[in-house]
């Protein structure tokens, strides 16, 4: 999992993912697996979409999975 949020989002609550800012994504693009599903999330699953689409514009992925609605759906989902 790749959580592209801020440093302070993801200090503040995380799922797991590593951290891979948006702004600073294309600089990992080489860390992240082409050969099995990579679930992509943010807060609420816009700036997942973008990461998501630059990746596979420039890299020609094929293996990344929006996590809809982002940590923000996943946290009501547990409370």
């Amino acid at each position: 999992m790749i959580d592209v949020r801020e440093p302070a989002e993801h200090a503040e609550f995380n799922i797991g993912g590593q951290l891979m800012p948006l702004g600073e994504l294309m600089d990992y693009a080489q860390d992240i697996p082409a050969d099995k599903p990579v679930v992509v999330y943010c807060h609420h699953g816009v700036r997942s979409v973008i990461a998501i689409q630059r990746l596979e514009l420039k890299f020609g992925m094929t293996n990344l999975i929006n996590l809809m609605g982002g940590t923000h759906a996943w946290e009501m989902t547990i409370h």
